[in-house]
């Protein structure tokens, strides 16, 4: 197994922080982060789906939204996503269509996961754009936790 890059665990930190602010809008703890190539964090976003009343307000896709506004463009083919849960399918489409090369997460997510576990949309061979690299796993156990915690205080 190869050793996690330093640069991706403490964006996955900042990641994980964004998570937990989610919770302040009762919303599910997922955070995501954008990097640029100098490892620079461009976007940021968490769930906000209970706050904006928006179905689309997932982490990643709130980050890719700041990211491309902050570099004025929306194809962010320099950047790597970093989510603290394994993409959806729709987080996956949004990923697809920035061509964002290359994505890092947490938690694995066995129901609903599109990079790997229930679909790999990211790295599918029939569609025009693939991701190059799909890291799945850091800091996963932490992610899974805030999870867990999120969700059993719900049952």
């Amino acid at each position: 197994m190869t050793a996690v890059p330093e640069r991706d665990i403490a964006a996955m930190r900042e990641a994980l922080a964004e998570a937990v602010a989610a919770l302040e809008t009762d919303d599910v703890p997922v955070g995501a982060v954008v990097v640029d190539a100098d490892g620079r964090v461009i976007g940021r976003g968490r769930n906000e789906r209970e706050r904006l009343a928006d179905p689309t307000a997932h982490a990643e896709v709130v980050a890719l939204r700041q990211a491309a506004a902050a570099t004025g463009d929306w194809q962010l083919s320099g950047c790597s996503l970093v989510v603290t849960l394994e993409p959806c399918v729709m987080c996956a489409g949004a990923i697809l269509s920035a061509r964002i090369p290359r994505v890092v997460f947490g938690a694995w997510d066995d129901k609903a996961g599109a990079a790997g576990s229930v679909l790999d949309l990211l790295r599918e061979r029939s569609l025009p754009i693939r991701v190059d690299e799909v890291v799945g796993g850091v800091l996963a156990d932490e992610s899974a936790e805030l999870l867990s915690r999120f969700f059993r205080g719900r049952r």
